[in-house]
């Protein structure tokens, strides 16, 4: 059992440095503060932005040098306080035990033979930290006099960890000394780590977390100072940017949605133990018992006695488990990369094809998917490249035509083509698209395979090569599937095969099918987002990372899954 007490806040001496005024250092949080709150910068200078933000941080980060509180000892000093706490609590703990992993760090290993969907780990309410335990601490009192914590429930997490973990008292340090004093979310990244995800799809996230997060931390370091519902914070003597970074990043890594008491909305919280453990392809395996009020997890497949116990996060792409969780996860068979496509509003039938998009629920103008499997693109964005691509008649065939309302269910049916020639336009118009994006890149594929060889590589240079590459890989397949479909319709034009033809009674199948591509596109939720919005997560969000794995378990009507979901910096601000 490790000890009791093993906190400490260094604010001078040695490793420390010199004190510093509280008005000067509330002169350079009120400079970040209002570079950080400042219009968004104009298209190619976003990273001169993030380096100037990164400056002013950097400043900080240095004076506040040894204010941090820290508790001493390795991590794993504290995995036996941890077990204990959660036994003593009501949790189920005796078929597994925290385990070192090597690359994948820390994770469960199974202590017995465990069988697939059998009932191994439950945690109860009362372990959990929650936006609710939230509101009845001694951040209580702010919470309810500020928006942005009544607005972000994550944010809310994260000084609700830091408060806690600065009380001596508090009955959750048993999970907190648990916790990485460290994460590989990009936020922990060197500048020239960062810098080899210029040119990606993710770096404009990646800079928007870091900007976000900079500009939380000064609004949050002057309201700490400055509130009187904030003037008894353990906090409030040293809140350092180190520490914001730190609980953001514990929060980003582990939050979850579950239900409240009473089961009438959902909530966000932190699930000690089951929190240690690692991803794998799947499906969500996690739920919320309302009956027994406590979180519950069913074995994913089966498992022997040592073997590591994995869980489905959900069906995020590499992009996300980087940004979010801080690693790149090699078989993800749910990767993809965002592609933005509209109609011109200035094109002469601009009108018509967003009238027959309007009809199949999607919108003129959305960000899109491309996946890394095959196919390469969703029954969505196939109906809107069939109509992207249509000429005036087909147009008004699918708007006043004979059964016209009954065509829009085959717009995503890849074996209801609207003609040979509209298949060949709208293939050759990605495998061109994805052609050009490649261009975009600053390394090419072969390139990126040659540095990752390089033995000396950092970790997080690492993780953003593969990054990179992994973007490219997909390009590069829905750019060679984009040539080989184009090709094959190209040859049933010069056979002038027939085309199949869409019959009423096909309706039943479209609607009875599990195949995605053959489902009706009005029947199904659209899951791309329009332009000018971005994914984002919220304790209110419908976009859940596990939204289309969940499965039917033996639980009772009581029994809700349980997701992991994203710390919503990148796209929410104040």
């Amino acid at each position: 059992m490790g000890k009791k007490s093993r906190v400490k806040t260094q604010k001078s001496g040695s490793g420390a440095s010199a004190v510093v005024s509280p008005k000067e250092m509330m002169n350079l949080i009120s400079e970040l503060l209002q570079k950080c709150s400042s219009a968004a910068p104009s298209a190619g200078k976003e990273w001169e932005e993030y380096i100037q933000i990164r400056g002013l941080v950097e400043k900080i980060r240095k004076k506040q040098k040894g204010m941090s509180v820290v508790f001493e000892g390795s991590r794993e000093d504290y995995f036996p306080d941890l077990m204990s706490w959660a036994q003593e609590n009501g949790a189920s703990c005796d078929s597994f035990i925290v385990t070192n992993f090597g690359a994948e760090g820390y994770g469960l290993r199974a202590t017995r033979d465990i069988k697939a969907e059998e009932l191994f780990l439950w945690i109860p309410r009362k372990m959990l930290m929650t936006v609710e335990s939230a509101q009845n601490s001694e951040l209580g009192p702010l919470y309810s006099q500020d928006r942005i914590l009544q607005a972000m429930g994550n944010v809310t997490l994260a000084l609700h960890l830091l408060c806690e973990r600065a009380n001596p008292a508090s009955s959750w340090l048993p999970y907190i000394r648990s916790l990485p004093q460290e994460y590989d979310t990009p936020l922990y990244y060197q500048q020239d780590e960062v810098q080899l995800l210029l040119g990606t799809q993710a770096v404009q996230d990646v800079l928007s977390q870091y900007k976000n997060t900079a500009r939380q931390y000064a609004y949050f370091y002057k309201l700490v100072q400055t509130h009187p519902a904030a003037s008894k914070l353990a906090l409030k003597d040293s809140f350092t940017f180190d520490d914001y970074r730190w609980a953001v990043s514990s929060v980003m890594t582990r939050q979850n949605q579950i239900p409240t008491e009473d089961g009438s909305r959902v909530t966000l919280a932190l699930i000690p133990v089951w929190d240690m453990c690692n991803h794998t392809n799947g499906l969500i395996t996690t739920g919320y018992n309302l009956e027994d009020d406590r979180c519950e997890c069913v074995a994913l497949q089966d498992y022997k006695e040592n073997e590591q116990i994995y869980i489905f996060y959900g069906t995020r792409s590499n992009a996300e488990f980087v940004i979010h969780n801080g690693f790149f996860f090699h078989d993800n068979v749910h990767d993809r990369v965002k592609i933005k496509l509209g109609v011109s509003k200035s094109e002469r039938l601009y009108a018509m094809k967003a009238e027959v998009l309007a009809r199949a629920g999607i919108p003129a103008s959305c960000v899109f998917a491309l996946h890394c499997n095959e196919p390469p693109i969703s029954a969505q964005l196939l109906a809107f490249l069939r109509v992207f691509c249509m000429t005036e008649e087909e147009l008004k065939d699918y708007l006043l035509g004979e059964r016209a309302i009954n065509k829009i269910f085959t717009l995503g049916n890849s074996e209801f083509p609207v003609s040979w020639d509209n298949e060949i336009k709208l293939w050759t118009f990605l495998e061109t698209r994805a052609a050009l994006l490649l261009k975009t890149y600053r390394t090419t594929s072969e390139e990126d395979c040659c540095m990752l060889e390089k033995p000396d590589l950092s970790l997080h240079s690492r993780v953003a090569i593969q990054l990179r590459l992994a973007e490219k890989q997909i390009l590069e397949k829905v750019s060679a599937s984009g040539r080989a479909k184009r090709l094959q319709f190209q040859k049933k034009l010069e056979e002038d095969a027939p085309l199949p033809h869409y019959e009423e009674s096909d309706i039943a199948l479209l609607e009875n099918s599990d195949t995605d591509a053959k489902l009706p596109i009005i029947l199904r939720k659209l899951e791309e987002v329009e332009e000018g919005q971005e994914i984002q997560v919220e304790e209110h969000s419908h976009f859940l990372n596990g939204r289309r794995c969940l499965q039917p378990l033996s639980r009772n009507k009581s029994f809700i899954f349980v997701f992991k979901v994203f710390y919503n910096l990148v796209s929410l601000s104040y």
